[in-house]
């Protein structure tokens, strides 16, 4: 695998068409009747005092509906794996919505490959952020304000409350919200769009009105939770219009700003409250440039334009760790290890303890082939860190590069005891079971990898592939496949339901 452990699963938005805007309009009649049959089987599903949405769809309800999304997003979007952007990425979101107002903290984040400008709240907790809003956010005050409010809609169950004002026509309620949720994500287009028309037209006046509602709400609240975080509040004002400025012309906006739309009074607003708050100081965080400097190297159109872009920001600032860290990576994308681990050094070796550091410097060794350095720098992080999922990925790379299968397999087999919801470990453990010759562990990690999809035919068959391996004295084992077996075949049933 190129660039250490970062992959994108590539699936083009737009190319996706009618056929996935189809499966997530039956996705979304689906969870409407879920929602149906709940709220008349399930009255001792108490809703939440104060809170008339929790009637009709119960935050158990809603963590389901989740998840039955999250399948749908992990088969249907380009999503990013990059372990590194992901760890800050979750840290920060879970370090801000200490502050947001939501009574359930359990989050999933999703990275999507996609240069547009986009960020999504979805039912259950899922938080996905387009790698264009790092493109299109200059410090972190902007990124964060977009965050806040994404985490805003999540706080005030938007979602629910959109079906229970619409809750005379649930059906298409339902499957317009979700569908419009996800095709957004994929950064629409005009086939998207005209396919979820029909369910969005019986409702659409009253829709939008709620929507104008829902957004003011967001802003209002993801203001207050960006100054008790402590950012700077001014940063959703700037956002929207640097938003309003690059956008002012084109024919057609960014799908964020189709769903989240843009007026002057709502600039205005931002700003008026944003100065209630004061002006204190509000210093930039180096690691969201950092972040920002991967994003941009990423979508480089070759190595060497973003070597000579990083080249010219280090003359520009030389003292920007910045600056210093986006050449360290166009030097790595262009083969230039020796450069860019030089540069490594001098900026990782002042904060060697922290993950960020301590994993931006182990993955530039790595790509290097310097793999003993690498490995003894993510044994001293793991030693502090053990269930780190950013250290374990990294250090299972490394093992790999040096053809270490067995312990590789090891390391990601421990690590879906930590988190069995992570795709991308499930994925890597079934290619390196595959070159440790594990054929049996390679179906049973590709069995997880598509469930996760949502795939559970295939998740089926690659169980049966691995129960046929197994030796039949060995009872433990089988009884555990058996088990998953009767999981997947169950799930398929609800499924198909």
């Amino acid at each position: 695998m190129s660039n250490t452990v970062v992959r994108s699963n590539v699936c083009s938005g737009r190319a996706l068409g009618h056929t996935l805007v189809a499966a997530l309009l039956a996705f979304g009649i689906g969870t409407a009747l879920m929602v149906q049959q709940a709220s008349a089987a399930a009255p001792d599903d108490l809703p939440a005092l104060g809170d008339a949405s929790s009637s009709l769809i119960s935050p158990t309800l809603e963590r389901a509906i989740g998840e039955q999304f999250m399948k749908q997003v992990r088969a249907g979007l380009p999503t990013r794996d990059d372990p590194i952007l992901r760890h800050w990425v979750v840290s920060h979101v879970h370090d801000l919505a200490q502050y947001a107002q939501l009574r359930d903290s359990q989050l999933q984040v999703v990275l999507i490959d996609s240069d547009e400008l986009n960020a999504f709240a979805a039912p259950g907790g899922i938080v996905g952020v387009n790698l264009g809003l790092f493109l299109q956010a200059e410090d972190v005050h902007e990124y964060t304000s977009v965050m806040a409010h994404e985490l805003a809609h999540l706080s005030q169950r938007h979602f629910a409350r959109g079906i229970e004002e619409q809750q005379k026509a649930a059906v298409p309620a339902v499957a317009s919200l979700l569908a419009a949720i996800l095709v957004g994500a994929m950064g629409g287009g005009d086939a998207g769009i005209a396919a979820i028309s029909a369910a969005q037209a019986a409702s659409q006046q009253n829709q939008l009105r709620y929507s104008r509602g829902r957004e003011t709400e967001a802003d209002r609240i993801g203001l207050s939770t960006l100054e008790l975080a402590g950012y700077d509040p001014n940063g959703m004002a700037r956002m929207f219009e640097r938003m309003e400025r690059a956008y002012r012309f084109t024919r057609r906006p960014p799908e964020f700003l189709l769903t989240h739309p843009l007026s002057e009074r709502r600039i205005a607003d931002a700003r008026q409250q944003a100065q209630a708050y004061g002006e204190p100081p509000h210093p930039d965080i180096p690691e969201y440039g950092m972040m920002r400097a991967r994003v941009q190297v990423h979508y480089a159109k070759t190595p060497d334009a973003a070597v000579r872009q990083w080249e010219k920001s280090v003359k520009e600032r030389p003292d920007s760790p910045v600056a210093r860290y986006g050449l360290a990576l166009a030097l790595t994308r262009a083969d230039r290890h020796d450069e860019a681990i030089a540069i490594g050094d001098a900026i990782f070796s002042t904060d060697p303890n922290r993950v960020l550091p301590l994993a931006s410097y182990a993955e530039l060794l790595i790509e290097a082939d310097a793999q003993p350095q690498a490995q003894a720098l993510l044994e001293r992080g793991l030693s502090v860190n053990p269930n780190n999922t950013t250290l374990n990925r990294l250090y299972a790379e490394s093992l790999i590069r040096a053809r270490d299968y067995a312990r590789a397999q090891a390391v990601l087999q421990r690590q879906t005891r930590i988190d069995s919801q992570d795709i991308d470990v499930w994925y890597e453990l079934a290619e390196v079971s595959g070159q440790a010759g594990d054929i049996i562990n390679v179906h049973r990690a590709r069995a997880e990898f598509f469930a996760l999809r949502g795939g559970y035919e295939r998740a089926i068959q690659h169980l049966e592939y691995a129960r046929r391996l197994v030796d039949t004295r060995d009872r433990p084992l089988l009884a555990r496949l058996d088990q998953r077996l009767d999981d997947f075949r169950t799930a398929l049933r609800e499924a198909r339901s």
